[in-house]
């Protein structure tokens, strides 16, 4: 039996799930449009864990969304984790948040397109198939009409993801499906870091980073009148 805390801050949702052998037992976020993570993430471990009666000594590992995403909030997650893990010592699972982004669609056919919005005309977008394999590499894309075509022209495309308002704007496809308000959550983070944890694919907590895609780009303040 494996007790997995799972933590996901790459976007405004602040994401916290507790499984037992890779499924889901307490879930607590707030899906609000507010970065609250650095008031709400140790709030939400601790009422996740005292719901479930779980002592912070049972747990196996933490599991933490490793991006890309906000950079703000990954640095939280990440954080957060490290020092549970350096506490508890316990390992440290990543899982990337598109993937887990993706495990939100359930499909029989087609492929699964998790996309997080980035600045101006990108997003942050991958390409799984109808069982979550990664058919086209994590890459932060400049959206045009043209955008997946390959893909469009001979099935269909399901996207997800807050990258998806700005998408549906440029592409009209018939098969192009918008599945609209969905941010990676830790619930589906639970079944991925299990399989990870089975095969003792941790990583090195003095030495994991967020995985940002791109580098931080600190905007300058405006000049005072």
């Amino acid at each position: 039996m494996a007790y997995i805390l799972s933590i996901e801050t790459a976007t405004t949702n602040c994401s916290v799930s507790l499984s037992k052998d890779g499924e889901t037992v307490l879930l607590k976020e707030d899906y609000s449009a507010n970065y609250s993570h650095a008031e709400r993430l140790h709030v939400f471990i601790d009422t996740v864990l005292n719901e479930a009666n779980v002592k912070r000594s049972q747990l196996d590992a933490i599991a933490v969304s490793k991006g890309p995403g906000s950079y703000t909030g990954l640095r939280i997650g990440v954080s957060a984790a490290k020092g549970l893990c350096y506490a508890l010592d316990i390992p440290l699972i990543a899982v990337s948040t598109l993937e887990a982004l993706a495990h939100q669609v359930k499909v029989t056919s087609g492929h699964i397109v998790p996309m997080l919005d980035a600045r101006r005309m990108e997003v942050y977008a991958a390409v799984f198939s109808k069982d979550y394999k990664l058919e086209r590499a994590i890459q932060a894309q400049v959206l045009d009409e043209h955008a997946f075509q390959d893909y469009l022209k001979s099935e269909t495309l399901y996207f997800i993801g807050n990258g998806v308002t700005k998408t549906k704007e440029l592409i009209a496809h018939k098969n192009a499906v918008f599945i609209d308000d969905k941010l990676p959550s830790a619930n589906e983070m639970s079944s991925i870091a299990y399989a990870k944890y089975q095969k003792s694919d941790t990583e090195d907590v003095a030495y994991f980073e967020p995985y940002y895609l791109k580098d931080f780009v600190a905007l300058k303040p405006k000049p005072k009148v």
